[in-house]
């Protein structure tokens, strides 16, 4: 793989120092990947995260005060093009849910394999939702339950033909630059759409969009 001009600005969010320093050395071996930044707790994250503008943020979800889920809300308005992913050692299910209803852009385990974390820091730069094999199963029975994505029915009639079709896209969980080539579409002009996108839908972020659209064939 061809290593990218501008490696992948990555700030690591959590309050064990030594999984944070096993990140970065990991990550700090391959030349396409950036650690700028670190912190032990969600109010340090979000003011790291402001400042350095990182591309993805690995945060943990159980950190002490300020949870990360709290965490990935704040940072997200401070930081809307970031990629925020969850990892974590939890497994259960409503942890899952709840992250991904607050708009995290993945949710993986931290016993996860060292080559599946890269191509999934990887996806999430690109634009990707990222979740741990593990979870998959857990993620469906979410969709089955209908407990994620919360913007009612009648709100896909304020799309556009093409911002459905952008829907449709999200659902099957293909990147910004995916979605442009399929489209035949600028990859700015697919940014804006997904923007105009979860702005009519009410959504916190693509993953919410993608359930979302997912519930409503399901219907």
């Amino acid at each position: 793989m061809d290593t990218p001009e501008q490696p992948i600005r990555v700030l690591l969010v959590d309050d064990h120092s030594l999984f944070r320093s096993g990140i970065r050395s990991l990550l700090q071996r391959h030349a396409e990947f950036a650690v700028v930044g670190e912190a032990a707790d969600g109010v340090e994250g979000i003011k790291r995260a402001r400042q350095l503008q990182p591309d993805v943020v690995l945060l943990d979800l159980n950190m002490p005060g300020m949870s990360g889920v709290e965490t990935l809300q704040l940072m997200q308005q401070d930081c809307p093009d970031a990629a925020i992913v969850m990892l974590t050692v939890s497994e259960e299910s409503q942890d899952l849910g709840t992250a991904l209803r607050a708009g995290a852009s993945g949710y993986l385990i931290k016993n996860i394999d060292t080559e599946f974390l890269l191509r999934a820091i990887r996806r999430a730069a690109a634009g990707e939702t990222v979740v741990a094999e593990a979870m998959t199963g857990k993620l469906v029975a979410q969709l089955q339950a209908g407990t994620a994505g919360e913007a009612p029915a009648s709100e896909l009639d304020k799309l556009t033909p093409r911002e459905r079709e952008i829907l449709d896209c999200l659902a099957r969980g293909e990147s910004n630059k995916a979605i442009a080539r399929n489209l035949d579409l600028a990859e700015s002009t697919v940014k804006i759409h997904v923007q105009n996108v979860l702005k009519k839908l009410k959504l916190a972020s693509r993953v919410q969009a993608a359930v979302f659209a997912v519930e409503q064939r399901m219907k």
